[in-house]
């Protein structure tokens, strides 16, 4: 049975299809698969099941862009579970053509989901041993979408003080910075982003995106170019942070006046007022989390 099912996987893989079936009696002669195992196969299978139909729905969408979709689902759902400690470092993942069979996919999608994320360091393919989960010291943890993974589920309190500790370090001396070296266009950025972000306000996903603008804005200000590739690992920590403070309620203290304080700061040229005013605005936005984490 073993050996007809992979001919059936290698078959699928040939032809380009996404889907596989299988007779009970065959269902019934995979081998067990341990629980956590089956949770992410689900978490993976649901996230499959949106993609393709939001895929029928729009009729006539090209080939490429679906295989990145479906990838990209199984990369998420993947990387998610690992980041969240289903797969601990060291655990060794279901091989190539099971995980396929049992995701209904074929085994490339299931192999460039797998590239995706020993991109990101979380996992390394070796031969003869299989793809297995990287020690977390070799996780892009400034990655986008790995940070993005931590928020699936509940980031821990002291993976979230791992961010703030990150941002203190980088935002005030960036805003120093900023009022040094910033230029008129600069300062007009930052003054739209805070407008849109009052107006908007944080509940909303554009408010977020502006404060995220104005948080770049900062780090171009800079003009430091090392300093300014860490603007999407910022805004990404500041919008999932924020997101993540208000999952069960509102935000409990409105931010625009420390926001407004910085930028104060910043267009006066002020560079230690505008330090204290960014060491300020981030400590505040800690404690928010820190009270979001309270039952």
């Amino acid at each position: 049975m073993v050996r007809q099912i992979t001919v059936l996987a290698t078959l699928s893989n040939r032809r380009g299809s996404e889907a596989m079936e299988f007779s009970c009696s065959e269902r019934r002669s995979l081998p067990r698969v341990p629980a956590r195992q089956l949770s992410c196969c689900a978490a993976i299978w649901s996230d499959l099941r949106v993609g393709k139909a939001k895929g029928e729905e729009a009729g006539g969408e090209r080939e490429e862009a679906s295989s990145g979709r479906l990838h990209g689902a199984i990369a998420r759902s993947l990387g998610a579970a690992i980041v969240s400690g289903k797969h601990q470092p060291g655990d060794v993942l279901t091989n190539e053509i099971e995980a396929s069979e049992r995701l209904q996919v074929s085994r490339s999608a299931y192999r460039e989901a797998i590239r995706i994320l020993a991109a990101k360091g979380l996992v390394e393919s070796r031969p003869k041993t299989g793809t297995r989960v990287s020690p977390r010291s070799r996780w892009r943890l400034l990655d986008p979408e790995v940070l993005s993974w931590f928020f699936e589920s509940e980031p821990s309190e002291s993976f979230l003080q791992e961010l703030y500790e990150l941002r203190m370090i980088v935002e005030p001396a960036a805003a120093a910075l900023a009022a040094k070296r910033r230029d008129e266009g600069q300062l007009e950025r930052m003054r739209a982003a805070l407008v849109a972000m009052q107006h908007e306000t944080l509940a909303t996903e554009a408010g977020q995106a502006a404060d995220r603008d104005f948080h770049d804005a900062v780090l171009e200000a800079t003009a430091n170019g090392p300093l300014f590739t860490l603007s999407s690992s910022i805004g990404a920590a500041v919008r999932w942070t924020t997101i993540f403070k208000q999952r069960g309620r509102g935000l409990a203290r409105d931010p625009m006046p420390e926001h407004w304080k910085v930028f104060d700061a910043i267009a006066a040229g002020r560079e230690d007022q505008a330090r204290e005013a960014m060491e300020r605005l981030v400590t505040l936005a800690l404690e928010d989390t820190r009270a979001s984490l309270k039952p």
